[in-house]
């Protein structure tokens, strides 16, 4: 005899939460770019963001909102 689900358990509902499109609006998503830099200035900005223990995306990212920080105003 197979048992019948109940529709409305605990893991439903907060799957439902988890997939609406209410929460999906919340975090935007990352758009790719690209720039041209000289190979050797990329080799020390990789040196540099790997002893702050990032990877070059995420350095560059920290690099875009520090300098947005310093210049916004």
């Amino acid at each position: 005899m197979a048992l019948k689900r109940n529709p409305e358990d605990a893991s439903s509902v907060k799957a439902r939460e988890l997939f609406s499109s209410d929460s999906s609006k919340k975090k935007e998503t990352k758009i790719l770019t690209t720039f041209s830099i000289e190979p050797s200035f990329k080799k020390e900005m990789e040196e540099l963001f790997g002893e702050m223990g990032l990877n070059w995306a995420g350095g560059i990212r920290f690099a875009l909102k520090e300098f947005y920080k310093k210049h916004k105003e």
